[in-house]
């Protein structure tokens, strides 16, 4: 009892047998490497994902060609609505205008009709300033159809509305409608003869077809019995 021994301090972080102490002192150290190198602790090294001036030229082509396309589709487009808003305003009256022409038909069977009784002109001089006579005033009513016949062939004019020319023309199915044929030497084969309903086009657009009589040859059986 009387015998002092000394004490011994037991130092774990010492001890090589001690698991902690191994691995904190391989962290310090490879933090030291990492001081030494000039690299900060926990960071990654930089690598080569940079892209390179060569990557970031061929990105810029890629992307001017990109816009240079967008610019001419759009310019293509522009174009396009431009064209098609110039037809939409060139042809917008035509349903209008199909359904003046039979105003016209009817106008001119009635100039038709009353030319053919010819007695306009004759009234006109004989009856001058009797308004109360049946015939003056059939003669006035004449008159009053052919202007207006006049006023809607000017309207007609103005939207660019044209009779389709047939007579004496080759039938062109395109702008004729063939209503019957008729045997005739005093044309040639395929010849529009006659005409029983104008035709009409607007702009270069057909309105309507010319309802017409085609000519064809006459058979010759036919042409040697009406020279016996």
């Amino acid at each position: 009892m009387g015998n002092n021994e000394p004490s011994q301090e037991i130092n774990t972080s010492s001890d090589p047998a001690s698991p902690k102490g191994s691995d904190a002192v391989s962290v310090e150290t490879e933090d030291l490497k990492g001081c030494d190198s000039g690299q900060t602790p926990g960071t990654p090294e930089s690598g080569s994902s940079e892209p390179t001036v060569e990557q970031l030229q061929a990105a810029l082509a890629t992307e001017k060609d990109r816009i240079l396309r967008i610019s001419a589709e759009f310019d293509n487009y522009k174009k396009r609505s431009s064209r098609e808003m110039a037809e939409f305003r060139k042809f917008a009256n035509e349903t209008v205008l199909k359904q003046l022409l039979t105003v016209v038909d009817n106008l001119e069977r009635a100039i038709s009709s009353a030319s053919q009784n010819n007695t306009s002109t004759e009234v006109q001089e004989d009856h001058v300033g009797d308004r109360q006579n049946p015939e003056v005033q059939d003669s006035c009513i004449i008159q009053g159809v052919e202007m207006t016949h006049k006023d809607i062939i000017k309207l007609f004019e103005t939207f660019n509305v044209k009779p389709v020319e047939s007579l004496g023309k080759p039938f062109d199915p395109v702008f004729h409608q063939a209503v019957s044929h008729q045997e005739s030497d005093a044309h040639p084969d395929n010849t529009v003869i006659a005409e029983l309903q104008k035709g009409y086009l607007l702009h270069d657009r057909l309105l309507r077809p010319s309802m017409v009589v085609v000519s064809k040859a006459v058979s010759k059986n036919e042409a040697v019995s009406n020279n016996e």
